[in-house]
């Protein structure tokens, strides 16, 4: 009990004590202050700052511009164009195809280029066996004359010798009769009777193959065109194989002699394998049913071993369709006798079947035609009397000595 009466003596102690703390402040006096002084105020010094340090220049990079979007446009609307007008290219004129000259006594019509291998003949012999007196030296200059015509030695001979007989067996002779001796003679030394005509002529369904065979510089080319023209003169039809590749010429150049009798030409590139296009030639003859295919081949050293072993692969290639029917050899009887090598060595390659002789009415001298055949045992099939593209005629003995020594026909 008396704890209960202390610890509530000391509550009221306490409450007490915490009245009085807070009444107190209100009766105390305020303090009494001093006068106010007016503040003294002192302006302040203006400092400059430091200037800041320069910065490194900054590169400014402009922001990346943003290409603008696509505009994307309506596609037009589809308008049908016309048709196109199509100009019909220029009209190319096509020279007329020519008809060739009839072959029939073209001899006859071209007697007149003869005239120079006729002052030999014709003139020189002539003169000879028209003196008063035929004694051994005259004989003797109808012998070199006869040489010097390229007639040959052996075949001088044997001419001069039946001459002097008959002369002699007749005894006095006239100049017109000694002129009509001499002509027999020479058409005997021709030999007359060989087979001259071309195998030209369509058969089993094939056509006939003829090949051109001959050296560089003795108008081969120019005589296959010419022989185009003579095969088609007689009735023909003719395809031509430009198998001489090795000069773009040539071949351009039997292009044209086709195109003027409308014969097709079957080529191949600069170059190429002259077998190849003569194969070619051949195979495009017999799809076309035409009656002759002439090939003309490059035109080849007889010396060149292995050109001269290419005519022959020529050949063995063009036969694989069939027999070559014709091989002719292309001589410029200018050349005279050195003419009969080339031919010698030709025959050796190939079989030839005919000689054609061009150049004849220039400076040759018409004794080469019996020398080739009596060295060749080949008859001379043609015989080129100048530049006109009708002027190679079919040979013919008789009309031949005939423009020669100047008798009638």
């Amino acid at each position: 009990m008396e704890s209960y009466i202390v610890f509530g003596l000391v509550l009221l102690v306490v409450v007490i004590g915490a009245t009085l703390a807070l009444v107190a402040p209100r009766f105390r006096k305020p303090p009494t202050l001093p006068p106010a002084q007016k503040p003294t105020v002192t302006p302040p010094t203006k400092q400059v700052p430091p200037a800041p340090p320069k910065a490194p220049p900054v590169k400014t990079v402009p922001p990346p511009v943003k290409a603008p979007p696509p505009v994307v446009q309506a596609p037009p609307p589809t308008v049908e164009a016309p048709p196109p007008v199509v100009e019909a290219p220029p009209p190319v004129e096509v020279p007329p195809v020519e008809v060739p000259e009839p072959t029939a006594g073209r001899l006859v019509r071209l007697r007149a280029r003869l005239s120079r291998s006729q002052n030999v003949f014709g003139k020189g012999l002539l003169a000879l066996l028209s003196r008063d007196k035929l004694d051994d030296d005259t004989w003797d200059e109808v012998e070199e004359t006869l040489i010097g015509a390229d007639v040959g030695v052996a075949a001088t001979t044997e001419i001069v010798g039946k001459l002097r007989e008959r002369a002699r067996v007749h005894g006095t002779a006239t100049a017109s009769e000694l002129r009509g001796m001499l002509a027999d003679e020479l058409v005997t030394a021709l030999q007359p009777d060989l087979d001259r005509s071309l195998a030209a002529t369509a058969r089993d369904g094939r056509p006939a193959v003829l090949l051109v065979v001959g050296v560089n510089g003795a108008g081969k080319t120019t005589t296959c065109g010419k022989i185009a023209r003579v095969l088609i003169a007689d009735g023909h039809t003719v395809l031509l194989g430009a198998a001489d590749t090795f000069r773009a010429a040539a071949t351009e150049q039997l292009a044209t002699w086709g195109s003027r009798v409308g014969a097709e030409v079957v080529r191949g590139p600069e170059g190429a394998d002259p077998a190849s296009v003569a194969f070619d030639a051949v195979k495009r003859g017999i799809d076309t049913s035409v009656d002759t295919v002439l090939i003309d081949t490059a035109g080849r050293l007889q010396n060149k071993v292995g050109l001269m072993d290419e005519l022959g692969k020529v050949k063995r290639v063009v036969e694989k369709h069939g027999p070559v029917d014709e091989t002719l050899l292309i001589l410029d009887a200018t050349t005279g006798q050195n003419g009969l090598e080339q031919a010698r060595v030709f025959t050796e390659v190939v079989d030839v079947t005919g000689v054609v002789l061009t150049k004849l009415d220039g400076t040759a001298k018409g004794g080469i035609v019996i020398a080739v055949q009596r060295k060749l045992g080949i008859p001379v099939k043609l015989v080129g009397l100048g530049e006109g593209p009708d002027d190679l005629a079919p040979f013919d003995a008789r009309q031949f000595v005939d423009a020669l020594v100047g008798t009638d026909a």
